[in-house]
């Protein structure tokens, strides 16, 4: 089982940044920029944890031993069920250095954008002392 799944199948958000690479880039399924960097990234993490209900991996493919592996997981927002796939590159360390996320149906990933834009705004108020 891949390190990173073990990780958010034990809720192990606090030390998830562990597992990536300092440049780690992730590529979002609601951004058209990737995001660049360790921090960046567990924030993301974090923020998703609030929202995704019910998550569960269902699939793994590929192993962390090849350097690729893809984790098909269901989850919930709010009424809606959303499916998705995380596609994970590690590196020669062992640290995931590329992360992309893709998700479906439509309706679904809609919802999960404008909850994300919430997270997103609460933290930068957070960030510049409003909060």
């Amino acid at each position: 089982m891949h390190k990173f799944r073990t990780a958010v199948e034990t809720r192990g958000f606090e030390d998830i940044g562990e597992l990536f690479a300092e440049d780690v880039v992730f590529h979002s399924p609601i951004a058209h920029k990737p995001y660049q960097g360790r921090e960046t990234l567990t924030w993301i993490l974090r923020a998703v944890s609030k929202i995704f209900e019910d998550f569960e991996y269902e699939r793994e493919i590929g192993s962390e031993a090849e350097g690729d592996a893809a984790l098909v997981f269901r989850a919930r927002v709010g009424e809606l069920t959303i499916e998705g796939c995380d596609f994970l590159h590690t590196n020669s360390e062992g640290l995931i250095d590329d992360f992309t996320v893709m998700l479906r149906p439509l309706k679904a990933v809609h919802a999960f954008e404008a909850r994300m834009r919430v997270e997103f705004e609460a933290v930068m108020k957070e960030m510049a002392g409003e909060g």
